[in-house]
Formats: structure tokens, C-alpha cells, sequence
């Protein structure tokens, strides 16, 4: 095991700086384009959002479950950058003030706090768009059909029924707060849509069989929800300093989570249930899957 977690820590470590450079390509303020204007301004604030850091989670899901499949690197990378955008986009957003006025994240100033909150929006709007621009791209080599998969699961994870949606279900739980079905869509929605479009995405990228691209998007429901149980019971065990951000937040807001329903205790049983079932979900795949297996572990007991 402890072999398996090193390999992973190391494939975590080498995804992360691929979309790194891959994100830093996109968002160099000297390309130019004769039809597209960069205002250095909003540049500079996008990445500001986007390069600071953090593992790239969710891209390294995606290239990873391409290359379970055998689905080509290049296109899966490109897909990975589209969904980091995304992933950031909504970062700023959430630490507005407007939402959950954070003035750290990843243990740096955030976008407003650095910029103002206008360009704030717009740097989230920009990446936002600008991900379903990569993907439809030229440059990502994939058939179009592929790519059409891609956008419109993508823009389905990201909004009404996805992410956004599940933001605002999560404003209004400040002052509704949800059973814990409610809790549970909420989450699935807010967090998990993307969680499970990063493992999704790479059977479309390799153009996998109906039954294996529905495992990997069981895969990857199981991984959100566990993903956003560790953050609730972070948010109640560790500190601001080991997390980046603050913490207690959804205590102090009275926000119901499935750890202030049930305890950590509870919460910690569900995430060991959470990563058996995943990791069933790729028995299919034998030991190509281990890195995947993993992930899941790592999700479930991640510390910040």
C-alpha cells in the first residue's frame, strides 16, 4: 500500500505540473490574436485564480481515466486545463463577498481582495467561457462528435443541474436548511457534478463502450460524495492554516452538513463505505486501476 501511495502521490505531483504548463500557455499575457483582444488586467487577475497552486484534483482525474482506457494524452490534458478553468472560476466566485467572503484561498489573498470585485466576476466569467473554448479548439484533436459530448456534459456538470445550481441550493440553506436528502443533492450537485464529469470525460475522450464510461461516472458520484465529506469534516477538525482557508464556516453560517447531522465519527464510517464502493467500480479494470483506487483513498482522507 505503501508502494501504491507513493506512485500516486508522484502521478498526482507530475499531472499537476503538466496542467500547470498547460494553464500557463493559456493564459500568457504575450500570445496575441488579431480577432481576440487579452486585456493584460483581466489576464493577470485569471491567473492569479488559476495559478496558485493546488493539486489539480479534478484534471488529474481526467487524464488519469483516459489513460485507464487508452485514450490519447494530448486531447485528455487539453480537457483537463477546460475543467481546471472551471474548477477556478467557481473558486472566485464562492470567496466573493457576495457568497462566501473568503480572503484566503490556497493561503493567498484571493482574487477580490488582490484585484476588486469586478474584475473578480470577470476573471470567473472569462475562465468559464474560455473552457468550452479549449475544448472546441482546433487544437484539441479529437472527433467532433467527441468533442460535442464533451461541451455539453461539461456545461451540464457546471450549471443549472450541476455546480451553479448546487451553489445556490447551498446560499439558500443558510436560511432553509435542507433534510439530509436535501444535503445529499445538494452536495452531489455542488461538488460532484465536476468530480464526476473529470472521470467521466475520459471514456469520451477514448471513446469507450457504453458500460465502461457508466462505471467510471459511478466512479466518479462515489468520489464526490466522498470528496465533500472530507470537506465538512475538515471544516469542523482542522485549522485555517493547514487547510489555506478558513475554517468553522459552515457552523458559523448554520449551514446543515451531514457531519453536524451524524458527527465525525459517522463520518468517517461513510468514507470508508464510499471508497469500497469505489474501488469495486474498477475491479473490472484490474491492476491499471490502481492509481485510481488510490485516488479514492486519498480523497477520503486527505488533510487539506
Amino acid at each position: 500500500m505503501i508502494d501504491e501511495t507513493h506512485k500516486f502521490l508522484e502521478t498526482l505531483g507530475l499531472r499537476a505540473r503538466q496542467v500547470e504548463r498547460a494553464l500557463t500557455a493559456l493564459l500568457d499575457s504575450t500570445l496575441r490574436d488579431d480577432e481576440i483582444a487579452r486585456p493584460d488586467h483581466l489576464l493577470a487577475a485569471m491567473r492569479h485564480g488559476v495559478l496558485n497552486g493546488g493539486k489539480r484534483l479534478r484534471p488529474f482525474l481526467v487524464m488519469e481515466s483516459t489513460a485507464l482506457l487508452g485514450g490519447p494524452d494530448e486531447a485528455a490534458l487539453r480537457v483537463a486545463a477546460a475543467l481546471e478553468c472551471i474548477h477556478c472560476y467557481s473558486l472566485i466566485h464562492d470567496d466573493l463577498p457576495s457568497m462566501d467572503d473568503d480572503d484566503l484561498r490556497r493561503g493567498l489573498p484571493t482574487v477580490h481582495k488582490v484585484f476588486d470585485e469586478a474584475t473578480a466576476i470577470l476573471a470567473g466569467d472569462t475562465l468559464l467561457t474560455m473552457a468550452f473554448d479549449i475544448v472546441a479548439a482546433p487544437q484539441t484533436r479529437l472527433p467532433d462528435r467527441s468533442k460535442t459530448e464533451l461541451v455539453l456534459s461539461l456545461a451540464r456538470a457546471a450549471g443549472l443541474g450541476g455546480m451553479a445550481g448546487g451553489q445556490a441550493l447551498d446560499l439558500q440553506a443558510e436560511t432553509m436548511p435542507p433534510d439530509e436528502a436535501g444535503i445529499i443533492r445538494l452536495q452531489a450537485m455542488k461538488t460532484g457534478a465536476l468530480l464526476r464529469f473529470a472521470c467521466e470525460s475520459g471514456a469520451i475522450i477514448a471513446d469507450a463502450p457504453t458500460p465502461q464510461r457508466q462505471q467510471l461516472k459511478r466512479f466518479g458520484e462515489a468520489i464526490g460524495l466522498a470528496f465533500q465529506l472530507a470537506d465538512d469534516l475538515l471544516d469542523v477538525t482542522s485549522d485555517s492554516q493547514s487547510l489555506g482557508k478558513a475554517t468553522g464556516k459552515d457552523a458559523a453560517a448554520g449551514k446543515a452538513t451531514l457531519v453536524a447531522l451524524h458527527g465525525p465519527q459517522w463520518a468517517r464510517e461513510q468514507l470508508s463505505g464510499l471508497v469500497e464502493e469505489a474501488n469495486a467500480l474498477l475491479e473490472p479494470f484490474g491492476e491499471k486501476a490502481n492509481t485510481l483506487k488510490t485516488a479514492a483513498e486519498f480523497i477520503a482522507s486527505r488533510e487539506n
